[in-house]
């Protein structure tokens, strides 16, 4: 076992071997690279009947993405996604009825578009202190993030949307997707340490 890296206080992208001279260029090629991998897994969603909400792989690519990342950049990687969106971009999953660009936030959506930056942080932030290195406390750094994430979709179907009310919030905003990314949870906190042991 590599004592180096079991002792190492960072994430996977401060322990991979880059000359200090591209370090910068690296970290914002990683950036923009999670960024990239928010989009695509945006458009892998599928529509459900009795929500707004579509299902996606989202998730499980925001928290992974902050956990490599850190704090400070796995939110810096989110917020390049939603501007990108706000600008106009087709980055948010496809739907018949909500529209693309900056109101798409202000739609039934938009609580859980707008607390990935905050679920990526916490994410990073547990994962710089080595919450990522073995799966029981990795799957409580991926809980972590997902509550904040189901926390404010909820809470913004529930209050910034009208007419929705708590009991609809969490019918159509939580419920139907809870199992699955229960199980995308625990995939995401299973690949981390994998990462780490690779590295030793």
């Amino acid at each position: 076992m590599n004592t180096r890296i079991e002792r190492f206080d960072g994430t996977l992208l401060d322990a991979l071997p880059v000359r200090a001279d591209l370090s910068s260029a690296f970290r914002a090629g990683a950036v923009l690279f999670v960024a990239v991998l928010t989009i695509a897994a945006a458009q892998i969603s599928v529509p459900l009947p009795f929500t707004p909400v579509p299902f996606t792989l989202q998730p499980m690519v925001v928290l992974l993405g902050g956990a490599a990342l850190g704090a400070r950049l796995g939110m810096s990687s989110q917020i390049l996604y939603l501007a990108l969106g706000i600008a106009g971009l087709p980055v948010f999953a496809a739907s018949p009825a909500l529209p693309q660009g900056f109101a798409r936030l202000l739609g039934p959506t938009g609580g859980f578009l707008m607390s990935y930056p905050f679920a990526a942080f916490v994410a990073g932030y547990l994962a710089q202190r080595g919450f990522d290195r073995h799966y029981l406390t990795s799957v409580l750094a991926m809980a972590a993030g997902l509550a904040l994430i189901f926390g404010g979709g909820v809470a913004w179907m529930a209050w910034g949307v009208p007419h929705l009310g708590v009991a609809t919030a969490v019918r159509s905003g939580l419920v139907p997707f809870l199992p699955a990314d229960i199980v995308k949870l625990f995939i995401a906190a299973t690949l981390l340490p994998a990462a780490w042991r690779f590295l030793r």
